[in-house]
């Protein structure tokens, strides 16, 4: 269950509790993910990161809100959350769609003179790698069950339970919507150090389409590829949390 403070917004959920001096790292779900999502990240983090997760509307303790519209609405309410937090700078994570609001929450608190140390970007091609999402149509519920066990990430027995599949379905269909109609900024860049991480063969996000993200940065750039699908981090999380851990180890540039 996550710990909530009196000053915690409504936009940001921590799991353990702080020691406060540790970094803060803002994750980012990916499509239909809620903050849970990382939990473990919270877990086998040490304790100089303090894992903090973005709760969407529309699942979980905010079920009964309406999804987000566009990364852009997203963005700029967590900007806002993010901005009004005092102590130090943050990192930020994404997987998939989480990624694409990961750039833009990163671009606007550099806007405000908020930049954060590290951008982990995860799953997710460049902004400028643009491809249609379960084609032009809106999909059926049939196209989105299909999509995600193509895709994994979602427990076999969450898939087989109508009432919960219920309560997904539109989440889904909301944020692939946002996630596909995501158009970056030509140019759109960050001035912070941005790593990159992708499966070898995620059918989302190709190896060059990941690597794209160089252009996005001018800061330092790296990209790390695992072996896996879309959800990748999900079997290779130790090395994904390696990754995280090294970047934003003390002393480290970021």
């Amino acid at each position: 269950m996550a710990i909530r403070s009196e000053d915690d917004e409504l936009w940001i959920r921590r799991f353990r509790p702080s020691s406060g001096s540790a970094l803060p790292l803002v994750c980012f779900p990916h499509a239909g993910g809620s903050a849970s999502t990382y939990v473990a990240f919270s877990e086998a983090l040490s304790t100089s990161v303090e894992v903090l997760a973005v709760q969407y509307p529309g699942r979980q303790d905010r079920r009964w809100e309406a999804p987000g519209r566009t990364v852009a609405e997203l963005a700029d309410a967590v900007t806002d959350a993010l901005a009004d937090r005092p102590g130090r700078p943050v990192a930020l994570f994404g997987h998939s769609m989480g990624g694409a609001i990961a750039f833009e929450v990163a671009r606007r608190l550099e806007a405000r003179g908020r930049a954060p140390v590290a951008l982990f970007v995860s799953g997710r091609r460049a902004p400028s790698r643009h491809r249609e999402v379960l084609g032009v149509e809106p999909p059926t519920d049939e196209e989105i069950v299909a999509e995600l066990k193509r895709l994994g990430g979602t427990d076999a027995a969450v898939l087989a339970d109508a009432a919960l599949m219920r309560m997904l379905l539109p989440v889904v269909r909301a944020d692939y919507r946002v996630a596909g109609s995501y158009r970056g900024e030509p140019g759109a860049a960050v001035g912070c150090p941005l790593t990159v991480l992708v499966g070898d063969r995620d059918p989302e996000t190709t190896i060059e389409e990941a690597g794209a993200w160089e252009a996005h940065t001018t800061g330092a750039f790296a990209m790390r590829v695992c072996p896996g699908g879309h959800f990748f981090l999900d079997s290779n999380r130790s090395e994904v949390i390696d990754v995280i851990a090294d970047v934003l180890r003390p002393g480290c540039d970021a």
